[in-house]
C-alpha cells in the first residue's frame, strides 16, 4: 500500500491552482476536465514529480458537509494539512513578500518549527521544519 493521492477542498479550482503553483511552487500534474466547471485537478511538488499528489477537490461547491467541515477548520484556526519544508523562516519570508497571510508567524514548537498560513481557497495550512537533528534522520525536503 502507498499514498498516491491526497485531496484538499477548495473553493474556486482556477484560483487554487494559481495559488499553489504561482505561489506555493507546486507543478500541475493531472487537469482533466470532468463536466461543467470540475476537473481533475492535481499538483506535485517540485522536488518529487512522481510522489504523492495533492487533489484541488472542489467539495465545498457540490457536498454542504465539506463547506462546513472547512468552514469549522477556518474559524478554528486549525490547519486543513502540512507541508514540510527545509526552513519554515525562510518560507515565510519568500511568501510573505507575495501577499501570503499567515496567522502564526514561525513558531517553536518542540522538535519542529511551524508556521500558519492561508491558502486563499478556505483552507488553513501548515508548514514544518523539523529540527536539524530530526531532519537527518528523516530526509524532510522541500515543497
Amino acid at each position: 500500500m502507498k499514498i498516491k493521492i491526497v485531496s484538499i477542498p477548495v473553493r474556486d479550482q482556477h484560483k487554487a491552482l494559481a495559488f499553489y503553483t504561482d505561489v506555493l511552487g507546486f507543478i500541475k500534474k493531472n487537469d482533466i476536465p470532468l463536466g461543467g466547471e470540475n476537473r481533475w485537478l492535481t499538483v506535485v511538488s517540485r522536488y518529487d514529480q512522481d510522489g504523492p499528489e495533492l487533489l484541488l477537490e472542489p467539495a465545498p461547491l457540490h457536498f454542504p458537509p465539506s463547506k462546513v467541515f472547512q468552514d469549522e477548520l477556518m474559524k478554528a484556526g486549525m490547519p486543513y494539512t502540512q507541508f514540510y519544508v527545509d526552513s519554515v523562516q525562510d518560507e515565510f519570508d519568500r511568501l510573505t513578500k507575495l501577499g501570503v497571510e499567515f496567522s502564526m508567524p514561525p513558531t517553536d514548537a518542540g522538535t519542529v518549527i511551524i508556521a500558519v498560513f492561508n491558502d486563499t481557497c478556505g483552507n488553513n495550512i501548515q508548514l514544518v521544519e523539523e529540527k536539524s537533528y530530526n531532519r537527518a534522520r528523516s530526509g524532510a525536503s522541500e515543497l
